[in-house]
């Protein structure tokens, strides 16, 4: 029998680690903003990363070691001291985000128990953060490939929804890794010809000296495309592609196959029961057709903290309701990834709705503008028709580096919103007291400078930076009453 006693020796190694007299280390972080004392023979045992550092330091005069860390916050290192020394790492009170930037840390100074209980705590507390930070996130875990519960945990979201990635503005920046564990998923919910067209465009986006006309491609740049995409192409289910695709979209590439592959997608289009000396992959289990336009799922730009943050301003509350009790659901009736974001899908698609939210992701920010309105949008209209109301309001909520959000009730009760006339309704989306509003002349809320944020006085001012924005997605919401 052993007697495991933690909790004091604990205490004792935290109260050594501020004893300052018998340290032979400094660690300055930060840009030198602020140094920490340590001792070698604990680093060099809690991580095999100081251990290393340490070996390669020569010592100074007083036989200090200097250890420089200026990509570490001075917050973020104190936190992983005491982990240190005390494996103590106190959670309470802090951001998701610095819980989340503490396990990339842990994981570059190789602190493997402490970066799997981050990650884990993340997936199973922090889901709606991760889902509404889900485009950084993707991006930022496959540098290194240590954090396979979130690689499995946003895999298992993008095959159900693709267009989260692939119609993604920064879709083409996906590390090589990550485009790599989505062909391989069985279940990727997206037709195998347009899986084809994103690995394509994904390819030559690396290789931005390519010619943009095909038909001036020489060899040397097919052979270029072929290299880029080597580890990508076999996983491509091409015996499960239309005909018809194959010969559009497939051909004008062929030279990238390797020869056999080719000859065989040929004989397979002409016989497709003769043997071929290619494998086949199995086909995707493709449910594009059963899946729900408007079911209740997560949003991709919100999180509950907003949910209770926009509902208190519903209810006019001087606080704002706590997460146990947000006394609405926000249903989600649109989202532009999925449904399209052209000016038209809001009105066919909102018309009728009363108590509806709707936010919008600004393209290059981690802004996030909205609008609430409580009466119905009206799409029968012959006129632009300006609507009364006092409930009404435009918001900039607190995300990512937006430290507060920003409330901006009507001001103009007369002019609260807009709903658009038939003929507005190819440019135009929704419009809060003409302060806030979506237009886009191309059918495109994406494209640059589609939207647009006045500040005319019709509601209280919110704070940006440009008048002209564009979004990367938006999504409307029904506020519905909990019932008890």
């Amino acid at each position: 029998m052993s007697l495991k006693l933690f909790d004091k020796l604990s205490q004792n190694l935290i109260e050594l680690l501020d004893d300052k007299d018998d340290y032979n280390v400094i660690i300055e972080v930060k840009n030198k903003e602020k140094s920490f004392m340590a001792h070698s023979n604990i680093l060099k045992h809690r991580s095999s990363y100081f251990r290393k550092e340490l070996e390669n330091i020569q010592p100074n005069k007083n036989n200090i070691k200097t250890i420089i860390k200026s990509s570490i916050s001075a917050q973020i290192f104190d936190v992983i001291l005491k982990y240190i020394y005390g494996g103590i790492v106190n959670l309470e009170n802090v951001e998701t985000r610095f819980i989340y930037d503490l396990m990339l840390i842990a994981n570059e100074l190789e602190f493997e128990e402490l970066t799997t209980k981050l990650e884990t705590h993340l997936i199973e507390t922090k889901t709606s953060w991760l889902k509404t930070h889900f485009s950084f996130i993707y991006h930022s875990i496959f540098i290194n490939n240590n954090f396979k519960k979130l690689e499995n945990f946003c895999n298992d979201i993008i095959v159900k929804y693709p267009n989260l990635i692939f119609e993604n503005s920064d879709y083409t920046s996906l590390p090589e890794s990550a485009l790599i564990s989505l062909l391989k998923r069985d279940d990727l919910q997206i037709e195998e010809i347009k899986i084809w067209d994103y690995i394509i465009k994904w390819g030559i986006s690396q290789n931005p000296t390519l010619p943009k006309n095909l038909v001036e491609w020489n060899k040397e740049n097919f052979s270029t495309l072929k290299t880029t995409l080597q580890q990508c192409l076999p996983y491509i289910r091409y015996f499960h592609i239309p005909g018809n695709d194959i010969l559009d979209k497939i051909q004008p590439f062929k030279k990238i196959l390797d020869k056999q592959l080719w000859k065989d997608l040929m004989q397979y289009l002409i016989s497709p029961d003769r043997p071929v000396n290619s494998i086949i992959l199995p086909a995707r289990s493709v449910l594009i057709p059963e899946l729900p336009v408007r079911e209740k799922e997560f949003s991709t730009i919100i999180a509950n903290e907003h949910i209770a943050e926009i509902s208190s301003w519903i209810d006019r509350k001087p606080d704002i309701y706590s997460l146990a009790n947000i006394p609405y659901e926000f249903q989600l009736i649109l989202r532009g990834s999925l449904n399209g974001f052209a000016p038209q899908t809001f009105w066919d698609t909102c018309h009728g709705y009363s108590r509806t939210v709707v936010v919008m992701k600004v393209k290059g920010t981690d802004e996030i503008f909205g609008g609430y309105n409580p009466l119905a949008w009206d799409a029968n209209l012959n006129k632009n028709t300006w609507v009364e109301t006092n409930d009404s309001f435009i918001f900039s909520l607190k995300n990512g580096n937006i430290e507060n959000s920003i409330l901006g009730r009507v001001k103009k009760s007369g002019n609260a919103f807009m709903n658009m006339s038939k003929g507005s309704q190819q440019s135009f989306g929704p419009c809060f007291g003409e302060d806030l509003l979506m237009y886009s002349s191309s059918s495109n809320f994406t494209l640059a400078q589609s939207c647009e944020y006045r500040n005319w006085g019709y509601c209280e001012k919110l704070i940006t930076t440009e008048r002209y924005f564009s979004i990367v997605d938006y999504e409307v919401f029904k506020v519905i009453k909990k019932t008890s």
